[in-house]
């Protein structure tokens, strides 16, 4: 007998008893800890709401940081840069939160100058896509 033949019998045993139900368990329970739909994402962050304040000084001082960068001297870059007060709320049935001010601000420190001159150009300024909160509602 060959020792293929000597083991073929203790394994499927082996596997019939314990040891299967140990591996069904584990099988089952990483299943069953995995994340459920809606809490992935966030950084492990609550959705807390954005406070406009704070958001809009934080913008603002990253504003006037790039247009000093990248040599802007549009009404908006000379705005950011006075310290003139800038917006305290969002608009009307748009509430942000606050991992989406982080994404926002990032995207804003991070962009090119020439995707910044599109941000504070006097006419039709747009907006990042990180940045629009809120799309269809009035601004």
């Amino acid at each position: 007998m060959t020792l293929v033949q000597r083991l073929c019998p203790f394994v499927s045993r082996l596997l019939s008893g314990r040891v299967a139900r140990a591996l069904l368990g584990l099988t089952l329970l990483a299943f069953c800890a995995a994340p459920v739909p809606g809490d992935v994402g966030g950084c492990n962050q609550r959705g807390e709401p954005l406070d406009a304040t704070a958001f809009f000084w934080n913008k603002q001082r990253i504003d006037c940081a790039r247009c000093t960068d990248c040599r802007l001297e549009t009404t908006a870059c000379v705005a950011a840069c006075q310290g003139v007060t800038p917006q305290s709320e969002f608009p009307a049935d748009c509430d942000p939160l606050v991992h989406d001010g982080e994404v926002c601000l990032h995207a804003l420190d991070v962009a090119s100058c020439a995707d910044y001159s599109a941000f504070v150009r006097e006419a039709a300024p747009t907006v990042p896509t990180e940045c629009d909160f809120c799309p269809g509602v009035s601004k």
